[in-house]
């Protein structure tokens, strides 16, 4: 079995930041491995582990300067990667889920796994469709927010658990090939050894172009523009005292009462 995993890097916000038009300023951001991918990425390799898949491959789209974040994977235990990266795509302020599925879409073709994996959402723009939009596009089944997998599969079928909405969790099979979308917590992510990052390095990290992939560049075109970016003001309303608890406890008690929260 071959597993292909969709993994990328996300932007890491400091705690006090500017803003500068539509982006933050450079001098407050950071760089990491999407924390839903980095769990997508450690169910791959225990599948590996357990000798169900031969292979990991990671997928991601964007520039070269993302290669160390994604390296990560690679640290991790995922045997190669692909970058995808193109002129076209160096103006694109905010790519959506469309013009996504069009470029995974066709390195599934190329690369013809029997599972993918990708993490239930980004941790920067918070788009949570990409995994069910390529399931769709590509004719596989799939299952969404994933808390569960079962590692001993039974012929071409994967028994997962869902998280649904109110806490509730669906029991169900999934016929490969599929696209399983991973929620945090269903596994640990393991920390890379020193060792697994040496050989990163040197394990394929295969760049290509939307030419390569037969992508044509009209089909990255958004359908979303990015026109303002403002941090929200905050309208809780707060009451502090000032003093030890035999001073406040009264004023307290009388909010509530105010309130209609005590007799």
């Amino acid at each position: 079995m071959k597993i292909l995993v969709t993994v990328k890097e996300v932007a890491t916000v400091e705690d006090e930041f500017e803003i500068e038009g539509t982006e933050i300023a450079d001098q407050y951001l950071g760089a990491d491995l999407n924390e839903w991918d980095d769990y997508a990425v450690e169910e791959a390799v225990q599948l590996q582990e357990a000798g169900i898949a031969d292979e990991v491959v990671t997928v991601t789209i964007g520039p070269e300067d993302c290669e160390q974040t994604i390296r990560q994977a690679l640290a991790k235990g995922a045997d190669r990667a692909v970058r995808i990266w193109d002129d076209a795509l160096e103006d694109v302020d905010l790519l959506d889920v469309g013009a996504k599925t069009e470029i995974l879409s066709a390195v599934v073709e190329e690369e013809d796994p029997d599972l993918v994996l990708t993490g239930v959402q980004a941790g920067d723009d918070s788009f949570g469709a990409t995994g069910v939009s390529l399931a769709e596009q590509i004719g596989f089944q799939w299952g969404a927010v994933v808390n569960h997998l079962e590692h001993d599969f039974e012929g071409d079928v994967a028994s997962v658990r869902r998280e649904l909405e109110g806490g509730v969790e669906e029991l169900t099979d999934v016929e490969l090939p599929a696209v399983l979308t991973i929620q945090t917590g269903i596994n640990e992510p393991r920390y890379a050894s020193l060792r697994g990052i040496r050989q990163a390095q040197r394990k394929e990290l295969d760049v290509k172009a939307l030419g390569d992939l037969g992508v044509d560049e009209g089909a990255i075109e958004s359908e979303l523009e990015l026109t303002d970016m403002y941090e929200p003001e905050s309208e809780s309303d707060v009451t502090v005292w000032e003093g030890g608890a035999d001073d406040t406890a009264g004023e307290l008690a009388e909010l509530l009462r105010d309130k209609g929260v005590a007799p």
